[in-house]
């Protein structure tokens, strides 16, 4: 295969290789030892050498060498495994490069022409291997090189796919291609000699409509910040709107949320996204959120197939999807018989002999003695013989799991697996509450020793003994366990409620979490032996809900209660630090606790936070806000009536927003939004939608003819509160509501409403939303909770570097967007390790929270340099030494990266501030710690963290102690008086070298302008006048006898506190007190280069001349892309 040129410096070190066929150019080699006799003692010991290192370190047999003539150095271009392959190479060689290499006159253009060479077959190779797997290679790839051709994107820039398509300006449609590739969209077209292409980053998509007008029947609106774009198509209209939706889902997860947001590995990786990635990846996502399985689990096989439902007596036809910890079966008809299956369950999967009754049957056993018929699956045996080797690794996990459990458990004490330790001496209360805590975990759900006291008992527990009798009909008809049989039956059955004694164990077989409690034995434990007893930011926010949680149920009343929920709640913030903890948690875990044991409580909670509410609970709590958005479009489309009243529906997705975060916990009667958690955990997330649109259409009459969102509030509030259920049913609301509920005109009285009821009227009116639909609305509405919290991100940004800058806000809201494009581009086509520095580098950790601020790193700053500085340069190179040393001086913190504010604060200076502030800059540029000693290596110059030139410990008088917190407060307010009193330290001196320096910088800038004649001579004329002020002063500090002993006493603390301020600056310049050399001894100061400056009026004018930054702004815009992706793929192409 062709290679990568790389340099080899010995064509045939330690006699590892033997030539085998040579010209004058090329050599083609075979490894010592391969293919030789075993007598060979060489042969034996490079055999011996290629065989113990591993597989990525091993060498080929066979390559072939570019060499060329008179020079040491060599290339490899090409290597194979077998002598004909590299054959092919060397004949392909020999007929189409090596007559043409003899005209070169210079034999270094030879080597860059075959380098050259190589790197196309090596890119079509590539491209080659790109089309094979479309369904159409030929076509593929003839987009592939007009895309190339077209936009003149970096190489890494890959292409999913393409459509033809009409794009339309306002109703003129222009015929041409959409192609979609892994961070743009980009549009080209050619009629009637006119060409119209543009390109849209994903980054950039704030949101994706389907629309309909009069004149098309249907489009795809595209929205970004500045404008729409409208595409037509005739064929694909819908598989070109999922994969648009996709990319821009996928792009901005991981350009925007990549802490936040979990990404699947293929995607975090976006050279390996394909169209049939995309296919596979919405199809995973659909099936995690159908079952609702956990986010890890990878889908393997997907195959038609029947399944026999004992309750139906008959197959049930439907969909198989094999995971790697499950067996999951759907019908047809989504949510009319669901089955799931976890592989640990499983003893046996068989083939049965096929009938033409029963074809290619396959028998599923499981360890309750079941068995479960799977008919008419196609590739049974591949099937069976991949589901048999998931099931023989799952086991040998678990025998070894197991036994090693059996081991440590040997080794223990008897003593208790875990132990508290808390300071006892405060109080009674907290002595009973750690003597709690010094028991084990709670064995029993919290609700078998805390009833609350209800109305009605004997008729109470009449419905439940009902209610529990259903139920056990339903086991022996349905199964009992996970792999029961989920059908409309047991949806009623939820709605109805489920029985007390039944919630907890039917709690943990819906949401799987039974499963996770079996295949993690002593997890929870373990985790709370770790976690209690530390102190963070998450237990610190425990401890304050702790108190908060259903603190009307006696549960909570109790030291027993509380101890429970705070190790549950710790224990979920150790195992999953990205979450922590949130609020709504602490109401969720005590409901939890009441109806299951502690650790199986845990265990929910991992189940509802990592699986059925995903990203709900993060700092950000993204996953709410998607489904508000997600709610908003449901309330559009199934009740416009309402929607029609409140155009902007942000009023009722803020009221609705608790009902999601606690499952309507916060806001229903506790037994009515228990029954509501029974649905959810049979439902999902489904459940709260459905429940969410029966609430609003009950109350739409009401909320029509509110006035404001506080009147919307009320009426909503006062309606929840009256729902109750069979056992409570009067409902008793807080005598705060009800008071101020009673005594409120504008809001009518509520009937009681039965929660049964309103669940029942949920599943009928809106029980055709699927989980396929809510995917969907997902995916699309994720673009704008992200790109909303994109735009939060530089507000904040721009009101805090505002008010420090003369430049206006339109154009620093211009340079924010520059800025963040140059990181973007970074991530586009940056290699791996730059990509992920720059995407690491955009997180700021706060002392509380986690917030994104752009920041640049060197390369990313040096390209923004050479679009918005307003002076030329003579020469790139001194350009990129300029460059150089600007990061150098902003980058204050020595974090090798600049941050906006200081980058705002830069061009401010050049574009806004009057001459002295631009000649002082200038200045700084050429003094340390910008100017280095060494400029090829500017990280040579290393400068404290801490700044020397300040203590950092304040003196103090010996009677008064402080610690180290009241001293740091204290620096930090003598540092804001200084500010106040505008103090500023003067500037150290600069020596001969640096002003030499600072000159040649002069003389660059002048280059191309009008007055260029005029300022060569100023600046002349300036050059020898500072340097006659600079001799003088060398003249006057030597000669003694013209200064008197106090004024030479002087001069030279003068030089030792220069010198020591150099080297609080960072540049050490190696010369100690005692011995200063005449080069440093001539110094001139700031005040007097100001001053000479000044005295030249062409130099005056050229700095005070307005410069045009809008105009610059808009020139960088239009060239930032192009330019960056050029310079990037010369850079690829010299690797």
């Amino acid at each position: 295969m062709w290679l990568n040129p790389e340099e080899v410096l010995l064509k045939n070190a330690l006699k590892l290789w033997v030539t085998e066929r040579s010209n004058d150019f090329f050599l083609l080699q075979r490894r010592r030892g391969h293919g030789e006799p075993t007598g060979k003692i060489t042969g034996l010991l490079v055999g011996a050498l290629d065989t113990v290192l591993d597989s990525n370190a091993r060498v080929t047999p066979f390559r072939i060498l570019l060499q060329v003539p008179g020079s040491q150095v060599s290339w490899v271009i090409a290597s194979g495994a077998a002598i004909e392959e590299v054959n092919k190479h060397w004949d392909w060689l020999a007929y189409n490069l090596l007559h043409s290499l003899s005209v070169f006159e210079n034999k270094e253009d030879v080597a860059s022409f075959v380098r050259g060479k190589v790197k196309g077959l090596i890119a079509e190779e590539v491209r080659g291997r790109q089309a094979a797997q479309e369904e159409d290679p030929e076509k593929f790839r003839e987009a592939l090189q007009k895309f190339e051709l077209h936009f003149g994107l970096p190489s890494s820039e890959k292409l999913v796919t393409y459509f033809s398509c009409c794009c339309w300006k306002g109703r003129v449609p222009r015929q041409g291609f959409l192609y979609l590739s892994i961070n743009h969209m980009a549009f080209y077209s050619f009629l009637l000699g006119k060409e119209v292409k543009f390109v849209i980053p994903w980054a950039e998509v704030m949101r994706l409509e389907r629309v309909s007008t009069g004149l098309m029947t249907e489009a795809i609106r595209v929205s970004t910040r500045q404008r729409q774009r409208e595409f037509s198509m005739f064929l694909n209209l819908d598989e070109a709107f999922g994969v648009i939706s996709q990319l821009a889902d996928i792009a901005l997860r991981r350009l925007l949320d990549s802490e936040g947001l979990e990404l699947d590995r293929v995607l975090q990786q976006p050279t390996r996204i394909s169209k049939r990635i995309l296919e596979e990846q919405a199809l995973r996502e659909y099936v995690l959120a159908l079952f609702r399985l956990p986010r890890g689990e990878r889908l393997h096989e997907v195959a038609s197939c029947s399944v026999w439902t004992p309750h139906a007596r008959c197959h049930t036809a439907g969909t198989l999807y094999t995971t790697d910890s499950y067996l999951c079966f759907c019908s047809r008809e989504e949510g009319h018989c669901i089955l799931l299956i976890p592989l640990s369950e499983v003893l046996s999967i068989e083939k049965a002999e096929s009938t033409s009754v029963l074809p290619n049957p396959v028998i599923v056993s499981i360890r309750t003695k079941k068995a479960f018929q799977l008919i008419e699956l196609q590739d049974r045996d591949e099937l069976v013989e991949s589901l048999n080797s998931k099931l023989r690794s799952l086991q040998w996990k678990q025998s070894m799991f197991r036994s090693s459990k059996h081991g440590k458990r040997t080794m223990k004490s008897p003593t208790p697996y875990y132990t508290f330790y808390y300071d006892t001496g405060y109080s009674d209360e907290e002595e009973i509450e750690e003597q709690v805590l010094r028991n084990t975990v709670n064995s029993e759900a919290l609700m078998t020793a805390f009833h609350q006291n209800q109305p009605g008992t004997n008729s109470n527990k009449s419905k439940e003994q009902v209610k529990e009798k259903l139920w056990e009909d339903h086991f022996s008809e349905f199964g009992r366990g996970v792999h029961m049989f989920r059908t409309g039956k047991i949806q009623r059955l939820v709605a109805m409620g489920i029985p007390e004694s039944l919630r907890g164990e039917l709690w943990m077989t819906l949401s799987d979490a039974s499963s996770e409690l079996e295949s993690h034995q002593g997890y929870y434990t373990s985790l709370v032996q770790k976690s209690m007893g530390q102190s963070n930011l998450a237990t610190e926010e425990i401890e304050r809900d702790l108190h908060r949680s259903l603190p009307d149920h006696p549960a909570f009343q109790n030291p027993t209660g509380i101890a429970a929920l705070r190790r549950v709640l710790t224990a979920y913030a150790y195992r999953n630090p990205k979450i922590g903890y949130c609020q709504s948690m602490n109401i969720l875990a005590s409901v939890l606790l009441l109806y299951a044991k502690e650790e199986e409580a845990f265990w929910l909670l991992v189940a509802v936070c990592e699986r059925m509410l995903p990203d709900y609970f993060n700092r950000r709590v993204i996953g709410a806000q998607v489904d508000q958005s997600v709610f908003e479009k449901l309330i559009r489309e199934r009740l416009p009536e309402l929607a029609e009243h409140f155009p902007d529906l942000s009023t009722l997705s803020s009221v609705s927003l608790s009902w999601f975060l606690t499952l309507f916990l916060s806001v229903l009667p506790f037994h009515s939004a228990v029954r509501v958690v029974d649905s959810f955990f049979f439902h999902g997330i489904k459940a709260i939608f459905q429940l969410g649109l029966a609430v609003l259409e009950a109350n739409a009459a009401q909320l029509s003819v509110c006035t404001d969102e506080g009147h919307a509030l009320m009426i909503l509030t006062s309606f929840l509160e009256q729902v109750g259920s069979e056992r409570s049913s009067c409902p008793v609301s807080p005598p705060a509501a009800e008071e101020s509920g009673s005594s409120n005109p504008d809001v009518p009285a509520v009937g009681h409403t039965n929660i049964t009821d309103l669940i029942n009227e949920s599943y009928e009116k809106f029980g055709d939303l699927t989980v396929r639909q809510i995917e969907r609305l997902r995916c699309r509405h994720r673009i704008q909770v992200l790109q909303a919290h994109e735009d939060t991100t530089k507000e904040n940004a721009l009101r805090v570097v505002t008010p420090e800058v003369s430049i206006s806000p339109e154009n620093l809201a211009y340079v924010y967007d520059l800025f963040k494009t140059e990181h973007f581009i970074s991530l586009y086509w940056g290699d791996t390790s730059s990509a992920a520095a720059a995407e690491a580098a955009a997180w700021q950790h706060g002392d509380s929270y986690m917030e994104r601020q752009y920041r640049l790193d060197r390369p990313q700053f040096k390209s923004l340099y050479g679009l918005l500085a307003p002076w030329p340069s003579g020469s790139n190179q001194h350009a990129d030494t300029l460059a150089n040393r600007t990061f150098t001086l902003l980058d204050q913190d020595r974090d090798n990266l600049v941050t906006f504010r200081e980058f705002a604060g830069w061009l401010d200076t050049l574009y806004c501030e009057d001459l002295n502030e631009k000649i002082r800059l200038l200045y700084r540029l050429h003094i340390p710690p910008a100017l280095t000693e060494s400029e090829d290596d500017p990280s040579l110059m290393k400068s404290p963290l801490v700044s020397t030139n300040r203590p950092l410990y304040v003196n103090l008088p010996s009677d008064e102690v402080k610690d180290y917190q009241e001293q740091l407060k204290q620096m930090l307010k003598d540092l804001v008086k200084e500010k106040e009193k505008g103090v500023e330290k003067p500037l150290p001196l600069m020596n001969q070298r640096e002003f030499i320096q600072f000159c040649k910088t002069l003389y660059s800038m002048f280059h191309g302008d009008p007055e260029e004649n005029d300022l060569f001579q100023a600046i002349a004329t300036v050059t020898s006048l500072v340097l006659q002020i600079g001799e003088a002063g060398h003249r006057g500090h030597r000669s003694g006898s013209e200064v008197t002993s106090q004024d030479e006493e002087k001069g030279a603390e003068a030089v030792r506190a220069n010198a020591e301020d150099r080297r609080s600056s960072g540049c050490d310049t190696g010369v100690s007190d005692g011995s200063l050399t005449p080069e440093n001894d001539w110094t001139i100061s700031y005040a007097q280069i100001l001053a000479s400056l000044l005295t030249e009026q062409a130099l005056v004018n050229f700095f005070e001349k307005p410069v045009d930054l809008s105009g610059t702004i808009a020139a960088a815009k239009e060239k930032q892309y192009h330019q960056r992706a050029g310079l990037l793929t010369l850079q690829q192409g010299t690797r």
